[in-house]
């Protein structure tokens, strides 16, 4: 199975400097996507769900350092700022606002390559996380489920789910691909005695997906058209 490719979102207002970089990295078999403003920069980081993002300090309306602040505040994702100053007082606030790394223009094109693959192997880790985990709990690339605890991480981060979405979603990544009807899934979660209708887990998968709405995980929450619902392992 062919490995997916790390996701760098580059952000420059120089359409010229974006290409180039990008060009760097697709020869280093990297996927690329590149923005040339602030507010097209925290759009994409949401839906792009970049791996590294490559960020300029001086944008039009929203700045580097600005977005920055924006981004670590729901996020880990390793950032890489960018500028034309190299005064120490610029790079101590560009890392004072959450960066990993800070490259002066202009730079090196295997220099920047190394730099990446050095703040992506940093941010690789999520052992950690999982040996920290305590009682039980299923883990998967991006998503920890502990049902001990009631914990949910996505991404590095806590989610937050009501007790019944975390059962559900416990119970379905416990045994990966397998196919559980609707009536299975209420039984199971809800109880023989609950007074409702399979279209409560219809709504509770919807919410699910809702929070999980990413098509590059290497796993989703599957229908089986007719039947029900499994944990799907792509």
């Amino acid at each position: 199975m062919s490995q997916k490719k790390q996701r760098i979102l580059i952000v420059d207002d120089d359409e010229n400097i974006a290409e180039l970089i990008s060009l760097y990295l697709i020869k280093e078999c990297f996927d690329t996507r590149m923005v040339y403003d602030g507010e097209s920069a925290i759009t994409q980081f949401r839906e792009y769900h970049p791996n590294l993002i490559l960020l300029d300090v001086m944008l039009p309306g929203i700045d580097g350092y600005e977005i920055c602040s924006r981004i670590r505040k729901e996020s880990n994702v390793p950032i890489i700022m960018l500028s034309a100053k190299g005064e120490v007082f610029d790079k101590v606030l560009g890392l004072k606002m959450g960066a990993d790394d800070y490259m002066v223009k202009p730079f090196d094109s295997n220099e920047l390559v190394a730099r990446v693959s050095a703040v992506l192997r940093r941010a690789v880790p999520n052992a950690k996380v999982i040996s920290e985990q305590v009682g039980e709990y299923v883990s998967y690339e991006n998503l920890i489920v502990n049902i001990t605890n009631y914990s949910v991480l996505y991404k590095g981060k806590n989610l937050e789910l009501p007790p019944k979405e975390l059962e559900l979603l416990y119970f379905l990544a416990s045994s990966p691909n397998q196919v559980f009807t609707r009536e299975q899934l209420l039984n199971r979660i809800w109880g023989y005695d609950y007074i409702g209708d399979s279209r409560t887990v219809d709504v509770h998968i919807k919410r699910l997906r809702e929070k999980f709405d990413n098509p590059d995980e290497s796993w989703s929450i599957g229908t089986v058209w007719g039947v029900g619902y499994k944990f799907e392992l792509h």
